[in-house]
């Protein structure tokens, strides 16, 4: 008989063994285990939420914070706090009076062009109180654009702040033609009668709650926002955000590990769903509190982080790289900032991040606004966009297939089905359209949803969403991002549609045809517009109309910065421009024969893109973002 001594010997032994071999094969078995768990746990009640009929919403868990935790900084904007039961009590008072006016009902939907300001939030939350579902307009979208969106997403309301009214002097005839009513965040409306003041209305409205029946849900799937998104049609797409979605993405701090007791930095503009749905709902969700900022500032960023024990901050890979190129100053390191959450972060400004400002925790995701499919780097490993493993591929189901990016299309076996990748190599990212995983698509246009599905893909029947993102998933089931394909190309944290910017330059006189993608320019996130044009016979390039015409056309990040100069324009077997070799070849003079021009502001013109002008783009001394560079990019 073994005596109690070394039976305790004999476990404690085999715990170690475990733990030893834990750590050798399984290094990450304890952090996927508890994110699961999380992920699971959500998962189950939002399941209950579909067998009770009684979802609780997002606007529903911030009316609950506000009587729980009334007097505790939600917003605080430009050093003003404002208090869970400020924006509770402002948003009854849109509420009332939207309610007042008798010209909404709950399924309405109003359109949404405001820049960040605590009034967002307050005039959101108060339209969905209403019962009412809000699209979020980009405040860089010109004219044409606008007018489509209201088409898209049939709103005959919009609600605009009072600093971008004047974006509106062109379409206010048409928008009236159209019946849409136009509320102006102002007091006065200077005399035009082609607007109603909100602002004023706003002031003697009554602060008490409007029955909670108007905005409650009875299913996960119904639409309660749009958020426009650029895509391959070459005009903003609504993509249709339903409970569902926003109750995923509230989730998101959560998930990472927030706290109650965080405080939330948010730079970027909430017409995304980065900002709103995981900035704004996430903070909600903990019960914290929001530093809201209506641009993002380099210079202020970490002065702020100190003046307001910033501990979370959301971010692009983008935003990053500002702050790295900032010159450097004391105390850089003197903050309580633990974690950011974000995507688009490269490895090589991810490492200048941690050398120069301690070791924050990147939480890197990946997903898009109208997606099925989210990966989360809760690991934190440097450069990988998230990490999948067995229990994760049994409930989302995902797949790499190969592509073939001269014909810009997945490569087919014999019997017509896409073929997977092996591990490491990189692929298409499709994933699977299921109950589970739903496709919400776009609205207005059943068309455009279809398109960003792929059918029959590994069996008659099947139904895939389309990413448009090439991947790799290491052997270790860590997922990188590797570019992007299609008709869509990120600049300046946007997404730019090649198609659009191609029908604008069709409006230029001397611009016979265009083909529009994107180059990689060093030390910079994402892809530079570049345009391949074929000037008409019997006109000459004219870079000074050609400039005035993209600047006043297009918003700055979807102006092509480089201009090729082509004889004839290379097409696919199915009647598709070639970009491919265009992007491979990227910028420069010494290698392409043809005329290059390059945008110049100080000139405000296309001038030509001589070897001088290439070298110092590459030093990094025109695209600076310091000081007055000559190409403002």
């Amino acid at each position: 008989m073994y005596s109690i001594q070394e039976w305790l010997s004999a476990v404690a032994a085999g715990l170690f063994a475990l733990h030893v071999l834990q750590k050798l094969f399984f290094p990450y078995f304890w952090k996927d285990v508890t994110f699961l768990w999380k992920i699971i746990t959500y998962g189950i009640k939002l399941e209950l939420c579909k067998l009770t009929s009684k979802v609780v919403t997002v606007v529903d868990t911030f009316v609950e914070q506000a009587q729980r935790i009334p007097d505790k900084a939600f917003l605080i904007y430009e050093g003003v706090v404002h208090t869970y039961r400020d924006i509770d009590e402002r948003s009854n008072r849109v509420a009332n009076v939207f309610l007042k006016q008798g010209t909404l009902k709950k399924g309405d939907c109003v359109v949404l062009l405001m820049n960040n300001e605590p009034d967002f939030v307050s005039v959101w939350f108060g339209l969905t109180k209403v019962g009412c579902t809000v699209a979020f307009l980009n405040t860089n979208i010109k004219s044409k654009s606008l007018l489509h969106c209201f088409n898209c997403c049939g709103a005959k309301t919009l609600v605009v702040g009072a600093d971008l009214i004047e974006c509106l002097e062109d379409i206010l005839p048409s928008l009236r033609e159209d019946n849409i009513d136009v509320w102006v965040m102002k007091r006065e409306n200077g005399g035009c009668t082609q607007v109603q003041t909100l602002l004023d209305q706003i002031d003697f409205a009554s602060d008490r709650p409007v029955p909670a029946s108007l905005r409650a849900a009875t299913s996960l799937k119904t639409p309660i926002l749009y958020i426009f998104t650029s895509g391959t049609t070459g005009l903003p797409k609504a993509a249709v955000i339903t409970h569902l979605q926003t109750l995923k993405a509230a989730a998101g701090f959560w998930a990472f590990g927030g706290r109650e007791d965080d405080v939330v930095y948010v730079p970027l503009p909430l017409y995304h769903s980065a900002a709103s749905m995981i900035g704004i709902g996430g903070t909600l969700q903990l019960g914290a509190t929001c530093i809201l900022k209506k641009k993002f500032s380099a210079s202020k960023f970490w002065s702020d982080c100190r003046k307001y024990d910033v501990t979370i901050f959301q971010y692009i890979g983008e935003l990053c790289r500002y702050l790295c190129n900032q010159p450097k100053a004391e105390g850089e390191r003197a903050h309580k900032v633990r974690m950011g959450v974000g995507n688009g972060l490269r490895p090589d400004v991810w490492r200048d991040f941690h050398a120069r400002f301690g070791e924050v925790r990147m939480c890197e995701l990946y997903g898009s606004t109208e997606g099925n499919l989210c990966f989360m780097n809760h690991i934190g490993k440097l450069g990988v966009v998230g990490r999948s493993n067995f229990f994760y591929k049994l409930l989302f189901k995902y797949d790499l297939v190969k592509y073939d990016m001269v014909r810009e299309e997945p490569v087919k076996d014999a019997r017509g089905f896409c073929q997977r990748v092996k591990k490491g190599e990189t692929g298409l990212l499709l994933s699977k359209v299921s109950a589970t995983s739903p496709f919400f698509g776009y609205a207005g246009s059943k068309q455009l949803t279809e398109r960003r599905l792929l059918r029959n893909v590994f069996s008659s029947g099947d139904a895939y969403f389309n990413t448009g993102d090439l991947m790799a998933e290491d052997k270790e089931d860590f997922i990188c991002f590797k570019d992007r394909v299609g008709d869509t190309f990120r600049w300046k944290g946007e997404n730019v549609a090649t198609t659009e910017v191609t029908e604008t330059l069709g409006l230029v006189g001397f611009i016979q045809e265009a083909n529009v993608y994107g180059v990689e320019v060093p030390g910079h996130e994402g892809r530079a517009g570049m345009a391949a044009v074929i000037v008409r016979l019997g006109h000459e390039f004219d870079g000074k109309a050609l400039f005035e015409h993209v600047v006043t056309d297009l918003p700055a990040y979807a102006r092509p910065v480089f201009i090729r100069i082509q004889e004839f324009i290379e097409i696919t077997g199915t009647f598709k421009q070639q970009k491919f070799q265009l992007v491979q070849s990227g910028f420069d003079p010494s290698t392409i024969s043809e005329p290059l021009y390059v945008l110049d502001y100080v000139q405000k013109s296309y001038v030509p893109l001589t070897d001088n002008v290439y070298q110092s783009i590459l030093a990094g001394e025109q695209f600076s973002t310091v000081g007055t560079p000559v190409l403002k990019i």
